[in-house]
């Protein structure tokens, strides 16, 4: 038996099913999880569906306020979720701490929106209006490395937008959302959100529901191309943030002694386990060899431990699996390049890795080409901008980039021809609950975020009457 449990229908119930999450510190178990079945996901999107009329016809001020009931929930209980989502995910706890009130400021965000209906004609002979219509049952699959703040890019939105949803966490790092689950139940009519976990075995099942509208997914690449397909068989809608190989392009005016600290910090938050992380960055050869020298000093000097103590700057690796395949590129980088930092794992249990610093590799070598979502950085040189553009944009990933440079209107010119999604300035990684987020080419289809991520969350429906 679990002390967790699963939210359906508005009761809490076990798993037809158990399964173990581990500790990625220590590499114990850290909870026996409730596990779902296919008749408890079909229960979930079939309470979902029932509850979905109901909830439609509710005012937008009602459901603004169930959103403003669920941040509170979430801030007054940031202590508990904060600790057990580095429990379960790694990250130091001041930033599992930040990803909590983060989440409960996204919800509060979308309060300030609204479906307003747009007149499109309004003359004598005919009226005509656009109007925002919700789509049904959401199916909202969230990854492993933020849990609870991907997750509050998905279920506000859908919710204000007058859909229900199925929340399906990670198999991995289920129970921070378990646990919000529980606290929230009563605040949304029964049916309304309902929150299951599985063992990476019904995702497929959800997308491919037949009375599923939409899947809002986030994970990898190849993940994706697996929802599309499965989404196709129904054609449901879909909004797919995916995997990317952000580059960052540092031009020759730049202090590396300035820039290094959040070129630092935007490749190696979470340990390098960001979707919009920096996982390559091109310097120019002028500043190389200091930017080389600043970024190892870095490196060598970051704290690596258990995310519970205090000064932990990077916790570990979220799962072997992931911990296993980091290790591998970074042997392969060897052979490729110069490790001038960390270099390896770190002694003893848990899946930690020292943050790594490779220079003197290029593109071709694995881990330029290929994104790593690790904690290490390869630095490639460069002599000319454009070049390194082109460079820059030669991968099938597109989600974010940055550029970095004293001369503001020459690095405004080069980020209008990034090919992403989103591009930086003088800055990576940065998100904000009004800015709309969404990756070009294989990171993704579609956007989430701002006005343009709660429109997709529903049918566009236009009313042509004559007069």
């Amino acid at each position: 038996m679990t002390d967790l449990k699963l939210l359906i229908d508005g009761r809490l119930e076990d798993g037809d099913l158990t399964m173990e999450v581990i500790n990625p510190a220590t590499e114990a178990v850290l909870r026996i999880c409730p596990r779902a079945s296919k008749a408890q996901l079909d229960k979930a999107v079939a309470a979902a569906k029932a509850a979905f009329p109901a909830w439609s016809r509710t005012s937008v001020e009602t459901r603004k306020a169930a959103l403003n009931a669920i941040a509170g929930v979430i801030e007054a209980n940031a202590g508990e979720l904060a600790r057990l989502l580095t429990q379960e995910q790694g990250k130091p706890i001041a930033d599992a701490t930040g990803e909590v009130y983060g989440a409960a400021a996204f919800f509060r965000y979308f309060t300030s929106l609204d479906l307003p209906a747009k007149v499109i004609d309004d003359s004598e002979g005919r009226k005509v209006e656009a109007r925002r219509r919700p789509l049904g049952v959401i199916g909202a699959i969230v990854p492993w490395n933020f849990p609870l703040i991907l997750m509050a890019f998905k279920v506000p939105a859908a919710l204000l937008a007058g859909n229900t949803v199925v929340l399906k966490p990670a198999a991995t790092t289920p129970l921070s959302t378990l646990r919000l689950g529980e606290l929230i139940k009563d605040i949304l009519p029964a049916g309304v959100l309902n929150i299951i976990a599985d063992a990476n075995d019904l995702g497929g099942e959800l997308t491919k529901h037949p009375d599923v509208r939409k899947i809002s997914f986030t994970g990898s690449t190849a993940t994706g191309r697996r929802v599309m397909a499965g989404a196709a068989e129904t054609l449901k809608r879909i909004t797919l943030e995916l995997g990317g190989n952000d580059a960052g392009i540092v031009l020759g005016d730049v202090d590396p002694k300035t820039a290094a600290p959040k070129i630092f910090q935007g490749a190696f938050q979470n340990s390098g386990q960001v979707c919009i992380a920096m996982k390559r960055v091109y310097v120019h050869e002028s500043i190389y060899d200091a930017m080389c020298e600043e970024l190892a000093a870095l490196a060598d000097a970051a704290v690596v431990g258990d995310g519970l103590e205090q000064g932990t700057q990077l916790g570990p690796l979220q799962n072997k699996m992931q911990y296993d395949k980091v290790l591998e590129l970074i042997e392969d980088a060897r052979r490729h390049g110069k490790v001038i930092a960390g270099g390896g794992a770190v002694d003893g249990a848990g899946y930690f890795i020292r943050p790594t610093i490779v220079r003197d590799i290029t593109d071709g070598s694995r881990l330029v080409d290929e994104e790593q979502f690790g904690p290490v950085l390869p630095i490639i040189k460069f002599s000319d901008a454009d070049d390194a553009l082109a460079r820059a944009n030669n991968s099938p990933y597109g989600l974010g980039g940055s550029i970095w440079s004293a001369d503001l209107d020459k690095a405004w010119s080069l980020a209008e021809q990034f090919d992403s999604g989103t591009v930086w300035i003088n800055k990576h990684a940065e998100l904000a609950p009004n800015i709309p987020f969404g990756g070009a080419r294989q990171s993704g289809i579609g956007s989430e975020l701002g006005e343009e991520g709660l429109a997709e969350f529903t049918q566009l429906q236009v009313i042509n009457m004559a007069r």
